[in-house]
């Protein structure tokens, strides 16, 4: 046993701290990023903000609305071939990733995914621990099967496992575990990092390498999103911030709700309805019994099931969150988002906001 006494820092332990700016208006700023890859020869340009591959959010629909913002979504893991089929022609390549598992039957999907669509250009490999030696062999797997694609794999909260994922093929790590809205790991397990030095140190052990990370999960704000970007995330992955929308296909709840206010025609309490979508965690009970009918007995679930406000269209979403990055960048004097963590100071803070009227 040993004890690391460093300060390990969560998005709420820190605010970014305002520097003089030459910027005269938000619309200045460039929130679309190049990269290149370090093992796939592809080039990629959009804004680096991409939709979990969570039932609810990392749907087929909502590829095609992420797209039109140059936006990426890495799609759910049950999809199979006949599924992409009306939406095939429509998805931009660019813009989205299939998901996969790293089981026989989630190998063989994968394969035949690719061999009816051979323009797709992005697989991510996503597991809860990345830290299990079947995982990083799944990856060299994966990355000699297709050696023309972009790699995304995690989850590791680490610099060393992080630069092993490299390593053994993988373009792009993601980062997170346990910091999720849905995600009860940390309770389950006692596992975790704080996701701000998560993203920091391992954005530091790959960036040299000429690799690249996700933040995945922790984000509730805007603010959120730019501290992660500002710690040195190269994208941003969200779950709950998208959950709930008509793109999400979730199903819809009715909740009434009898409230104090009076009917003057009837002379009785008003009733209102609030719709609510199901959203859960990847590792929940509701979810493993989606696809599996059971919860194994050897296993805990490390997710939980909560019901979310009706959010309509993912648009004004969007353009919140868009919006909440370029007003960071003005804040500090980053022209571009590329810059933005270049020009990102943190403050350790004991409180980031006064909640006391206005709560998201």
């Amino acid at each position: 046993m040993r004890i690391e006494a460093d300060v390990k820092l969560d998005f709420n332990d820190v605010l970014i701290r305002p520097k003089r700016s030459e910027l005269k208006s938000r619309k200045d700023v460039i929130l679309t990023r190049k990269f290149k890859f370090k093992h796939a020869d592809i080039e990629w340009l959009g804004i680096p903000i991409m939709a979990s591959n969570m039932d609810g959010v990392g749907t087929l629909e909502m590829a095609l609305e992420l797209q039109k913002e140059q936006l990426f979504t890495a799609l759910i893991k049950t999809y199979e071939v006949a599924d992409f089929l009306p939406y095939i022609d429509l998805l931009d390549p660019h813009y989205f990733a299939v998901s996969t598992g790293t089981s026989d039957s989630d190998f063989k999907r994968l394969c035949a995914i690719i061999k009816a669509y051979p323009k797709i250009q992005f697989i991510c490999i996503d597991v809860a621990n990345g830290y299990s030696e079947h995982f990083g062999s799944y990856v060299a797997k994966i990355r000699k099967e297709f050696p023309k694609r972009v790699l995304i794999a995690g989850n590791v909260v680490t610099g060393d496992m992080a630069q092993e994922l490299v390593l053994r093929g993988a373009d792009i790590i993601k980062i997170g575990i346990g910091p999720g809205s849905v995600c009860t790991t940390r309770l389950q397990t006692g596992v975790g990092y704080p996701q701000l030095s998560a993203v920091i140190e391992c954005a530091d052990a790959v960036h040299g390498m000429g690799a690249h990370i996700i933040s995945d999960g922790g984000c509730t704000t805007p603010g959120d999103v730019a501290k992660a970007m500002g710690a040195g995330a190269d994208f941003v992955m969200l779950g709950g911030m998208l959950a709930g929308h008509e793109e999400g296909h979730g199903e819809i709840v009715e909740e009434h709700i009898l409230t104090k206010k009076i009917d003057s025609a009837t002379n009785k309490q008003i009733v209102e309805v609030k719709k609510l979508v199901q959203f859960y965690g990847m590792s929940s009970t509701t979810a493993m019994k989606k696809k599996f009918n059971e919860v194994f007995e050897y296993r805990t679930a490390e997710g939980g099931t909560v019901y979310v406000p009706y959010r309509g269209k993912v648009e004004e979403t969007i353009k919140d969150i868009l919006g909440g990055l370029r007003s960071t960048c003005t804040y500090v004097g980053a022209p571009t988002l590329k810059q933005l963590s270049r020009c990102t100071t943190f403050v350790i803070v004991h409180r980031t906001h006064n909640d006391v009227f206005l709560k998201r």
